[in-house]
């Protein structure tokens, strides 16, 4: 039954990668494809390369999940508790996939854990969730917002007196290295999670002591992420690319570069596991407010914060029924 259960959640682990890939891959590529500067399948292709590496470049955040967020649950209960996790979490990404909401894949992992840990007697870790999930859950929008709207002022101050038409044409070719650098920060903040919770299995199953991350690990949920990505997530990305606001292409570097720096920073100094959909969807809004206030959809905005709010209660409460499910099924 160990390994049985072990193979089930390493198995559906990997798929929660795949589905966090399809569904975030908007964060990477949105922009620069609504400004043209990348067309879609060059665009996926370099962010599934570009997700893979990141994925390599670090451990913290992954460590972060395996060890800071619940206690790690003993046991077939434990296997349950993580099967459970994953498939509310899968089922929100599914849900806000289909009706092209951005909402973060990473806290709907994070419901999930805490859902299916107090379904199954497992103790939260309650002030790691705070200090690594919910405040940063808050503060990373905000600092998106500000940090996106002052780097745009900042570059329309430096180039108020260049030629519009070159600039824009500059500007498309510098969002290449931004959109790969928003996808090595995604695959680094991304594809750690699932590895922590990989981690936390080995462990249970007995096949593991430490949170070091095996290689194969890394290997596999790289390569999970990198090719749910290349399967692309257009529902998400016409919502990111241009209901929000019709970028260009200034606009879309700003936006990439803002959110690329500021998730280097929490992975690497801070390790944790921020929401690359906050940080790229807040930067997006501080950009094109730069232009007027008004030019926002808030209407959108408004719909795409909510469901944030949402995501890790929602999460929480299916994997809470699947673990249930699970318990009386299986003893």
């Amino acid at each position: 039954m160990d390994t049985a259960a072990l193979i089930a959640v390493l198995g559906v682990a990997f798929f929660f990668t795949y589905t966090n890939g399809f569904h975030d891959s908007a964060n990477a590529i949105a922009t620069s494809v609504s400004t043209r500067a990348l067309t879609p399948k060059v665009a996926l292709a370099m962010a599934a390369v570009m997700n893979l590496a990141g994925a390599f470049l670090g451990s913290g955040v992954a460590k972060t999940v395996s060890k800071g967020i619940i206690e790690t649950p003993t046991g077939n209960q434990g296997m349950g508790i993580l099967f459970a996790a994953l498939v509310g979490a899968i089922a929100w990404n599914l849900t806000t996939w289909y009706f092209g909401l951005p909402s973060s894949s990473s806290h709907a992992l994070f419901g999930g854990m805490v859902g299916a840990a107090l379904a199954g007697g497992t103790e939260v870790i309650w002030s790691g969730v705070l200090d690594k999930i919910v405040i940063p859950m808050f503060v990373s929008p905000v600092i998106g917002l500000v940090a996106g709207f002052l780097v745009m002022l900042a570059i329309l101050w430096i180039f108020r007196r260049a030629n519009p038409h070159r600039a824009k044409r500059n500007f498309r070719v510098a969002q290449t290295a931004s959109a790969a650098a928003m996808a090595l920060a995604h695959g680094l903040q991304d594809a750690q999670k699932t590895m922590g919770i990989v981690v936390m299995a080995l462990t249970i199953s007995g096949h593991q002591s430490g949170s070091d991350i095996p290689v194969w690990v890394k290997i596999s949920c790289a390569t999970a992420l990198s090719l749910g990505t290349y399967a692309g997530g257009w529902r998400i990305m016409r919502t990111l690319g241009r209901k929000i606001i019709e970028l260009d292409p200034p606009q879309g570097f700003a936006a990439e570069t803002t959110a690329a720096t500021i998730m280097y920073i929490t992975s690497f100094v801070f390790k944790a596991p921020i929401s690359t959909t906050h940080v790229i969807t807040s930067a997006i809004m501080g950009v094109g407010a730069t232009k007027r206030i008004r030019a926002v959809r808030w209407g959108v905005a408004k719909n795409i914060v909510l469901g944030w709010f949402i995501t890790m209660p929602a999460a929480a409460i299916v994997a809470a029924l699947m673990y249930w499910a699970i318990h009386l099924v299986f003893g």
